[in-house]
This record gives C-alpha cells, structure tokens and sequence, in this order.
C-alpha cells in the first residue's frame, strides 16, 4: 500500500508539473485564470459526485465554512503562483514552492499538535537556502520570487489544514466544497473592487487551455491528494509537491526554451533541494516499513 500511494502520489505531481506550463501559455491575467479554474473545478466535481460518486453533498455548517476558508487560501494560493509566472518565469515560480517544504516543517506540529520533527526541520532550512541563492542570483525576478514565496506558505497551509479536513467528509465534498468557496471568494472580491469586466477578457483559446487545466490539472489530481491523506502524512505530501519544479521546468525548456534558461547557481540549488526531497522520502519509507513489520 506504501509504495502505491508513492506512485500515485508522484503521478499527480507530475500532471501539476504541467500546470505552469498551462498558465504561461494562457494570456489571461492570474485573477481571471484562477476564477474560470476554481469555477469549471467546482462544476466537474458537482458532476462527478451527482452522476458517479452518489455521495451526500450535504454537510454540517461548521465544516461548511471551514472548506470554503480553505478554498479562500487555494485561491489566493493560486493568483500568487500565476503572477509569479507572468512576472518571472516558470521556473522560478516552480523552484520557489519547494519552501513549502520549510513552513511545512512548523505549520504541521502547530495544527495537529505533535512534536516537531527535527529531521523535517534539517530539510526545510536546506530548501530554504537553495532559494536564497536563487534570490540573490536571479534578484531581476525579485517580484516573481517574492509571490512565489507567498504562494509556498499558502500551499503549505492549505495541505496541512486539508489533512485535518480528511475522515470528515468525503474526499470529492472537501475538494468541491473548496473550489466553490474560492470561487464565491474571488466573484465577490471582483464586485467589491468593481472588476467583474475582466472575466469578458478572457479569450476562446484561453478558455480551453483553462477547461483542461480545471478538470485533468485540478480536480483529479486535487481528489486524489484528499486521498492519499489516508496513507501519507502532510509534510509527506509537501515534501514530494516539490518534485512538481524538476517536472515543470524540464517541460519548461523544451517547450519555451531560452526565456526558461538560468544561471548555473539556480540549477545547482534545484538540485540540492531534489536530493533533499529523495532523502525524506527514503527516510519516510523505511519508517513505515519498520511499523509494519511483525515483532518475533
């Protein structure tokens, strides 16, 4: 069961490698892309748990607006990874989630209440150098890296908060319940600032890219994540969340090619931070190997 949920878990990972892929090609603004996102997202799991799952979608008030704060944070989540994207580029949007890594480290023993674990700690304070040095030479993207960083902290949450959320409820009622409280979010935040206009921006081409971003990029790989709560542990989750830069920013420079290309520092960063999210793994695997094994 161990090593089916690592594969599943890499597989998900390697479709959100796409994701930035996906954002730079569409021209829309990161607010417009994220609200069509979280709205055909909301809509596909609807779909799916009225025709297929036959699950309940009703569920107490209390976790009601624990979802849709969650999908709040998701939404803010996402508008700061896309800008990251359109004011930087896609590998360094990519490279900055891997601090989620650190605040993943803290956030965990706060919200579940256990201790810390000093290991957890080690890695993240490595990540979270590999990105200083990315800072200090690639410091033209320092907007880019800046909402990058944002974006890292707010992922770390929202996968911690979303492992306290699992055995509640369903796993396509969390996700769905999210996706429309985002999305509530973002439709009154426009009508507030008077900005509703910028949907009608959107142009056709867009529209498809972000059909297939909300369905085979968000709501599968989203429910599975749910899923897979069951198996892993959160920082498990985060730690692994970060091979999605190694995904992306190969795919990065075959299909975009010199606008991704960077310094030697960058590469050499990534790399160390790689190493650091094999190592964890490893360490996580033959942990639980060693609890399942009967005692003579």
């Amino acid at each position: 069961m161990i090593r089916s949920s690592i594969f599943r878990l890499h597989f998900i990972v390697f479709l959100w490698g796409f994701t930035a892929i996906i954002g730079k090609l569409i021209s829309s603004d990161a607010y417009s892309l994220v609200f069509y996102r979280m709205f055909f997202a909301s809509i596909i799991l609807f779909l799916f748990q009225f025709f297929f799952a036959g699950e309940n979608l009703k569920i107490p008030k209390t976790l009601l607006f624990q979802l849709s704060g969650i999908g709040l944070i998701i939404a803010v989540h996402w508008c700061s990874f896309f800008y990251s994207i359109k004011t930087a580029n896609v590998s360094i949007a990519l490279s900055c989630l891997s601090l989620a890594t650190l605040f993943s480290a803290f956030l965990e023993p706060i919200i579940f209440r256990k201790r810390v674990d000093f290991t957890e700690v080690i890695i993240g304070v490595i990540v979270a150098l590999c990105i200083s040095f990315i800072f200090g030479a690639e410091f033209q993207y320092k907007k880019g890296i800046i909402a990058g960083i944002i974006c890292a902290f707010l992922g770390s949450l929202f996968s911690v908060l979303n492992g306290k959320m699992f055995g509640k409820t369903s796993s396509t009622n969390i996700i769905f319940y999210e996706m429309l409280g985002g999305t509530i979010f973002l439709s009154l935040t426009l009508i507030i600032t008077g900005k509703v206009s910028v949907l009608k921006e959107v142009k056709g081409t867009d529209f498809s890219l972000i059909a297939l971003l909300a369905s085979l990029l968000t709501a599968y790989p989203m429910l599975e994540s749910v899923r897979l709560m069951k198996y892993i542990s959160p920082f498990t989750l985060t730690l692994t969340i970060n091979l999605e830069p190694v995904y992306g920013i190969i795919l990065a420079h075959f299909i975009f090619g010199a606008s991704e290309h960077m310094t030697p520092v960058f590469y050499i960063s990534s790399l160390v931070m790689v190493l650091s999210i094999l190592t964890n793994t490893y360490i996580k695997t033959r942990k639980k190997s060693k609890k399942i094994i009967p005692k003579v």
